[in-house]
């Protein structure tokens, strides 16, 4: 008659993995370590972990401040408006966003560089080139839909 194998597995500790594995990250992550590094000076140097750490430090006094601010009327519009702020500027694409944004920028500096207003004339110049056009057509648009979503 067969005779059983006696079979006893060896114990696995499960910290001698770990301890492996954290005595090989630096070498294996090196370059993510050192990024790792500069960004936390980085944010030393700026004070926002200062901040992070005030922030942790009173996060029960936050939390009772929001939650009153929740519970006023005030507060639930506000939260509201943040979120529909949130819905409209996602629905910007972001490339016309920085065009807008290179535009205001250009013609702040062109007005910076005017002297006297223009006259009549030259606004009427601006308003009936092409661009001035393309930007008319999208300010009536705009002008006219917001005049729509008032209408009762």
């Amino acid at each position: 008659m067969a005779q059983p194998l006696t079979f006893k597995p060896a114990p696995v500790d499960p910290r001698s993995d770990l301890e492996r594995r954290l005595n090989a990250a630096p070498r294996e992550h090196a370059e993510a370590l050192l990024a790792l590094y500069d960004t936390l000076q980085a944010a030393h140097d700026k004070g926002i972990l200062d901040a992070v750490h005030g922030m942790v430090s009173a996060r029960d006094a936050i939390a009772g401040k929001l939650a009153e601010f929740a519970k006023d009327p005030e507060g639930e519009a506000g939260i509201r408006n943040l979120l529909q702020s949130a819905r409209l500027f996602a629905a910007i694409d972001p490339r016309h966003l920085e065009r807008f944004t290179n535009a205001f920028t250009q013609a702040d500096s062109q007005h910076k560089l005017e002297r006297t207003p223009p006259t009549l004339l030259q606004l009427f110049k601006r308003v009936s080139s092409e661009e001035g056009r393309r930007g008319l057509s999208f300010f009536t648009l705009l002008l006219a839909n917001v005049g729509r979503s008032l209408k009762p």
